[in-house]
């Protein structure tokens, strides 16, 4: 598989020092092309090495152009060697307009085909408690039929909110300070709501993360973060033997 290649003209990649994980910065105007690109050209590395692709979803606005246009170009990946879990969900059913597997089924897995087996959806229908515990029970019998000793991705896509966060972990939140549990429930206050939400211990097990961000995004908050500001919940991503890389648009 060759490597992603970006046009210097349109995309810049620059290392950033302050963080341990060396994160790589890589700003585009084909913003959802060259993720797209990115996270198929992790897919089959990950099914050369290992006949499986493990790869955790991101929510919100940002993606959905990235997952149409990954739908649209990944004809030839083996979608049933995927398992598709997803970094956070909202708290409702899985056919409301606010839930990421509504709008990650609209955009990438029924487009693509793909097949239900390889898709693992957080249940944002039912208590939030149980689903939490649900998701981290499902995700935690993969890896022991591995011999993991913990759930590792391939590839985690993450977001960052105006306030710093990145998946459900919200400033100020308990889940925050969560150093055993893989995922849990999360009460945001300043939404008054619930959240299901990997956490830290997870998400810090991946072999690679991919931040998405669009171009309308606070230039300052993306440079705080990235210097390792860990008032940010997003500064504190730093998987010990994983990589980190930011596709920023322009």
């Amino acid at each position: 598989m060759n490597q992603l290649s970006i046009p210097s003209a349109i995309a810049t990649e620059e290392p950033v020092l302050p963080m341990e994980a060396k994160p790589h910065v890589i700003r585009t105007k084909n913003f959802a092309g060259d993720a797209a690109d990115f996270i198929l050209q992790q897919a089959h590395k990950a099914i050369g090495e290992r006949n499986e692709f493990r790869i955790a979803l991101s929510g919100g606005n940002t993606p959905r152009p990235v997952y149409s246009r990954l739908a649209a170009i990944a004809h030839n990946l083996p979608w049933d060697l995927a398992r598709i879990t997803f970094g956070d969900e909202r708290c409702v059913p899985p056919d409301n307009q606010e839930s990421n597997f509504r709008m990650a089924w609209e955009t990438l897995l029924a487009p693509a085909a793909v097949p239900e087996k390889s898709i693992l959806r957080m249940r944002g229908e039912i208590d939030p408690q149980i689903a939490a515990r649900e998701y981290e029970e499902q995700l935690d019998l993969m890896a022991s039929q591995r011999g993991e000793p913990i759930y590792t991705h391939d590839l985690i896509l993450l977001g960052l909110g105006d306030d710093g966060h990145t998946a459900s972990l919200f400033p100020g939140t308990a889940a925050l300070e969560e150093t055993i549990r893989r995922v849990v429930a999360n009460f945001v206050p300043r939404l008054n709501a619930w959240r299901l939400t990997f956490t830290f211990p997870l998400i810090n097990c991946a072999r690679h993360i991919l931040f998405v961000v669009g171009a309308a995004k606070n230039p300052g908050l993306i440079q705080r973060v990235l210097n390792g500001d860990r008032q940010l919940p997003a500064a504190r991503v730093d998987p010990s033997a994983g990589e980190v890389t930011w596709m920023i648009g322009e």
